[in-house]
This record gives C-alpha cells, sequence and structure tokens, in this order.
C-alpha cells in the first residue's frame, strides 16, 4: 500500500523538502536576488487581499473548469516554467507531466529543463508548452524554437525579464554551479543527504537538455546575456512562431500595451518569484493595472508569490485568467516525489472549491473585484479596474 502524503500545504512540503534535499539544491530553490525581500513581499502581500464570503448561495455543485486562449482545462492554474526541476527528485519532470495529464492543465517546459524538448512533448503531449530564454544569438534561439514546433508543441512562452542573470547570494555562498563542482562543502552537504544523493546518483545527475552542439557538448552558461529578447526579437518570433506566444516576466502596463500590439496571445504577469530584483513591487499589486491597461478581453496569466488555492483565486479575482504554480511544486517534489506534487494540488483545487463556495459563486467565471473586501486601509481595486471586470464578466456571461 502506497504510503499516504504528509502534505497538506505549501508550509509542509517547504518543512520536508529542506529536511531532504541538500542545502546547496534546496538553496537554489528558495533563493531569489539580494536580500531576499521582495520574494518576501509577493508572498506576504497577498495577506493584505482580504475575499468578502457570501451567504445562503446553492454552491453545491462549483465547476473549476476554465478557458484559455480558446482552450478549456478543468482547473484554473498550471506549473510554471523552471530549470532543472529534476535537481530536486529524479522524476519531477515525469511527475510535472503526468500530473498535467491526469488533472488537465498546462505546463511549462523550461529551455533550461533537464528533460529535452522531444522527450516532454511525448511525456505530455498537448499540455506542454515550451519557455524560450534567448540564448547565443538570434539564430540559436530561433533553432530551439524550430526544435519545439516540430516536437508539436502549440505553446510558446518567451521569458523576457532575465537580461542579466541576478547575483543570487545563497547560490554564490554554497558555491552551486552547473554542472556542480565537488567542493569538500559540496561534498559534505551530500553526504549528509544520503536519500537525495543515491537516487541522483543512480539517475545519473540532471543537467540542461538543450543545449548541446554538434560534438555533443553541453553549452549551457547559466550567467550568460539574454538582453537579445529585445522588441525586435518578439517582431521576428511573431513571424514564425505559427502557434500560442506568451510574453513572460511582465511587471509594466505600458509595456504589456506594446506586447499586445506586437500580436502576442497573452501576458504572463510575473517578477520571477522575486529572483531577478530584489526591490520590484509585489506582483499582485501589479496584476489590476496591467488588466485596466490591456482591457477585460486580452488572456493574462500570472504567478509570484502564490502559496495556496486562497491565493489563486485572489490573483484571479483581480485580474488572471490563469495561475501558474512555481516554488511550491518544486517543495513537494523534494519532500515526497510525484506523491508529494499530486498531494499539494490536491490542496490548491479543494480550497479554490472551498473559498468559491465561501464566496457564493460556483463558476470561476464568476470570480471578479467584487469579491474583495474594500475599506480604507486595503484598496487595492480602483474604480478603472472595477469598471474592466465588470465588463469582462458581463463578455463572458
Amino acid at each position: 500500500m502506497q504510503k499516504s502524503s504528509d502534505i497538506f500545504s505549501t508550509e509542509d512540503a517547504r518543512r520536508l523538502a529542506k529536511r531532504r534535499l541538500p542545502r546547496l539544491v534546496f538553496d537554489f530553490v528558495e533563493g531569489a536576488a539580494g536580500r531576499e525581500v521582495g520574494t518576501a513581499r509577493n508572498v506576504s502581500q497577498f495577506d493584505n487581499v482580504m475575499l468578502q464570503p457570501r451567504v445562503m448561495a446553492d454552491v453545491a455543485q462549483c465547476s473549476l473548469a476554465t478557458t484559455l486562449m480558446g482552450q478549456s482545462y478543468k482547473v484554473p492554474f498550471g506549473i510554471a516554467p523552471m530549470g532543472m526541476c529534476n535537481l530536486v527528485h529524479p522524476m519531477a519532470d515525469a511527475s510535472i507531466a503526468s500530473a498535467a495529464q491526469a488533472m488537465d492543465f498546462p505546463m511549462g517546459l523550461s529551455s533550461a529543463a533537464s528533460t529535452s524538448i522531444e522527450d516532454m512533448a511525448r511525456m505530455a503531449g498537448s499540455h506542454a508548452w515550451f519557455q524560450l530564454y534567448f540564448g547565443g544569438s538570434q539564430e540559436a534561439s530561433l533553432a530551439m524554437v524550430e526544435r519545439a514546433q516540430i516536437a508539436g508543441y502549440e505553446t510558446l512562452i518567451l521569458t523576457v525579464d532575465v537580461p542579466q542573470v541576478s547575483r543570487r547570494v545563497r547560490d554564490l555562498r554554497n558555491g552551486f554551479t552547473v554542472p556542480f563542482a565537488m567542493t569538500p562543502r559540496a561534498f559534505w552537504d551530500f553526504a549528509t543527504h544520503p536519500s537525495w544523493s543515491l537516487s541522483t546518483l543512480a539517475a545519473g545527475a540532471p543537467r540542461p537538455m538543450n543545449f548541446t552542439d554538434s560534438k555533443g557538448s553541453n553549452t549551457f552558461d547559466r550567467g550568460a546575456s539574454r538582453s537579445g529578447a529585445d522588441w525586435a526579437f518578439l517582431e521576428r518570433l511573431r513571424g514564425k512562431w505559427p502557434g500560442k506566444l506568451i510574453v513572460k516576466g511582465v511587471t509594466s502596463a505600458a509595456d504589456a500595451l506594446r506586447i499586445r500590439s506586437l500580436g502576442a496571445d497573452a501576458i504572463y504577469v510575473s517578477n520571477h518569484g522575486g529572483r531577478q530584483l530584489d526591490s520590484v513591487p509585489p506582483a499582485i499589486r501589479l496584476l489590476p493595472l496591467i488588466r485596466a491597461a490591456v482591457g477585460p478581453e486580452f488572456p493574462l496569466l500570472f504567478d509570484s508569490g502564490i502559496r495556496n488555492g486562497e491565493d489563486i483565486v485572489k490573483a484571479l479575482a483581480l485580474g488572471a485568467d490563469f495561475v501558474m504554480i512555481g516554488r511550491p511544486a518544486l517543495f513537494a517534489l523534494g519532500a515526497e516525489g510525484a506523491a508529494g506534487l499530486n498531494a499539494l494540488l490536491s490542496c490548491f483545487a479543494t480550497d479554490i472549491s472551498v473559498v468559491m463556495a465561501q464566496l457564493g459563486i460556483t463558476s470561476i467565471d464568476q470570480l471578479g473585484p467584487y469579491v474583495i473586501f474594500q475599506d480604507a486601509g486595503h484598496a487595492h481595486v480602483d474604480a478603472e479596474t472595477k469598471t474592466q471586470a465588470a465588463l469582462r464578466l458581463a463578455a463572458k456571461t
């Protein structure tokens, strides 16, 4: 009989992952830029967003189903693209693909993933989206895009908020490099975490699988400039990519409007989980501003700071059409592998259903700023955003 999970929240997953994973790996997952204030603000800001319960509505049947860019999904969340997921568990990418198929949600495969573009397409099918980090040159980047197209991907995410990789102090202190440098400190770290070390050794040390030259050598450079992902490249990419195009890492309403004008199918509001700029505003505060700018119909995705189902509901109410989960998924995988991931995602889905019932609504389409409690001290949604949301809701019903 399979052991039941000990994960009932992201906090459980984090605690268990911290115990099982070497410090070098755990800090790579949890760490962020600077003093990590930006990441803390992302999370704490959700505590300032309160919901207004409504009573005596018929909420016996709540549906979590939603539609994004013409595609229907059974839940309003997916898993964000993250590099080197197999660091936390040898079967992390496969477990994410399996969960995406079972629960019917999209998952992003990072350019820096420890699974190849082609292998993930076989594992996750149409549930897999490919995320592109600009690398080397336009031609090299477009060659990777062509691989994704040939493999059958229908959705491409262009990440634009990493023109230069930030200095992450935890990684510097731990000597984190890709591939690992076996320093005495790293050796002791791995030796004192035998469960992770033995399973990783048996599976083979993970490495970025999508950066290989003609000689078979890995060419991934974690610190390389990605500033080539500029406006001209976006225009060229839009002209070459026939599928859905999402631009990720947007925090400016002005940028959002320009991206929309260049033909992107959706915008992904994210501050990279605080991993790029410590002084960045909390992403959830930026979401209503970008929704107001692009109007009620244009698709918006969101991540940064999500830790439970209530957070997902708040993001949807403040303007997101879909929410992507980052660190919590890796914590769960690091703690218990596939069982941990499935347990945490089930918690998120149940939380969403319970919150919807408390709010007196039965479908995701009914969420909007009117479910946010407003008082003089917590004015999160201005009049313009409320008007946009009302128009958006009317258009869907």
